[in-house]
């Protein structure tokens, strides 16, 4: 049998499971494949391209275990598409005229990799897959294994996204501390922002975590602090329409009632409609090298704030965005359970020269397996039809109905 090289490399923005991910993938060559070389790329596809790597050493394979108390990548990000070669020359990772999936295959086959693990989401392996089928057309003997990461829970059709269970219960401990601030003045409005571009699952679960952090909690009757300070009065998904008038009139209600309301709102609710005001308005739109708009340049959750604090007469208004603390935590038990059972098929497959991306396969009944690189694709909404999610929407007492 030839001999083994591994490369890894992290992309796309961050999730709770990137650094133990790392960890784990080292360990698992280290107990099954102790002779296999490990190299990982710095800053994802970028390193790739400029040569950027680090090479595994005995020492940080005996001390990889310590990787998996920690967020962020140990090995660093970064936002590259190696078939948008326009975007590769100007940031000037290829040179013009250059391919930069060849760039990439080269520098591979040069430093003699024969497994590669890219951990990321779907753009990260939608990449790794123009990479894969590239080197196939060309003769390059290199299996490519991916790892799906994405706090928004959105790849089809992959039913868990390592990562996604940290986040929603970090931004649901995040938010615990924030929705004190309604203490702080009459008539309050405070608006919690959860990451998530096409899909609502992250701000829905967010928020069943608060609910369910919350439900429990000992109050002292006559005080303020009560059951009615923590709850949620309204939660908004890409995924679901809502009527602005009915919902103010709900709220204002709310508000007059109690003295503050509380709102969930998903990065990406409302964004269609909102970019289409501002290029009606003759505003340029920025868009990543996906073709994605930047949503902080649309920053929704001022949307949302700008209309509803009018409308439900609000003193104080506030927008909180919990993405950033909660997409850097380190893994919790539940993510590192499943990070652990997709970093050992990921070395399997490696080894057994079967590319494609770990994950349960909800085309085939939820199975654990190494999904075809063809099939994967990001964009996958929300289910509106899963029984917690009905659960939670019944609580808040709020009407929605599906966009599409």
């Amino acid at each position: 049998m030839a001999k083994q090289k591994v490369a890894m490399l992290t992309a796309g923005g961050l999730a709770p499971c990137l650094s133990s991910a790392v960890g784990g993938l080292i360990e698992r060559y280290t107990d099954i494949a102790p002779e296999v070389e490990i190299v990982a790329y710095k800053s994802g596809f970028r390193g790739l391209l400029m040569d950027y790597k680090i090479e595994i050493t005995r020492e940080m394979r005996e001390k990889a275990h310590v990787l998996h108390r920690y967020g962020g990548s140990p090995i660093g990000n970064s936002r590259v598409k190696l078939t948008n070669v326009a975007d590769c020359v100007k940031r000037g990772l290829v040179k013009e005229n250059e391919n930069p999936l060849r760039v990439a295959a080269e520098r591979l086959a040069a430093d003699g990799i024969t497994i590669l693990h890219t951990i990321g989401g779907d753009d990260t392996n939608t990449t790794a897959a123009d990479l894969a089928a590239y080197l196939g057309a060309n003769g390059y003997d290199l299996t490519v294994v991916g790892m799906p990461k994405t706090v928004d829970n959105d790849v089809y059709p992959i039913k868990q996204t390592l990562g996604a269970w940290t986040a929603a219960e970090v931004g649901a401990r995040f938010f615990d501390h924030v929705s004190n601030e309604q203490s702080a003045s009459p008539r309050t409005l405070v608006i919690h922002e959860v990451m998530g571009r096409h899909c609502g699952w992250l701000t829905a679960a967010t928020a069943r975590a608060y609910m369910q952090r919350t439900q429990h909690n000992e109050y002292i009757e006559g005080f303020m602090m009560n059951q009615e300070l923590k709850n949620i009065d309204g939660l908004y998904l890409p995924e679901t329409h809502f009527d602005m008038e009915g919902e103010a009139t709900r709220l204002k209600d709310i508000m007059d009632r109690t003295g503050f309301v509380t709102l969930f709102v998903s990065e990406g609710a409302c964004m269609d409609e909102i970019v289409a005001d501002r290029e009606a308005a003759g505003e340029e739109i920025k868009r990543d090298a996906f073709g994605h708009v930047k949503l902080d340049t649309i920053n929704v959750g001022n949307w949302f704030q700008k209309h509803f604090a009018k409308l439900l007469d609000a003193d104080r208004s506030m927008v909180q965005k919990s993405g950033y603390y909660a997409r850097s935590a380190p893994a919790n038990y539940e993510d590192l359970r499943l990070i652990q059972s997709m970093v050992d098929l990921a070395v399997e497959s490696g080894l057994n020269k079967v590319s494609g991306v770990t994950g349960h396969d909800e085309d085939q009944g939820g199975r654990l397996r190494t999904i075809e690189f063809p099939r994967i694709k990001g964009g996958k909404p929300f289910d509106l039809g899963t029984p917690w999610f009905k659960e939670v929407m019944d609580y808040l007492g709020q009407k929605y109905r599906p966009i599409h």
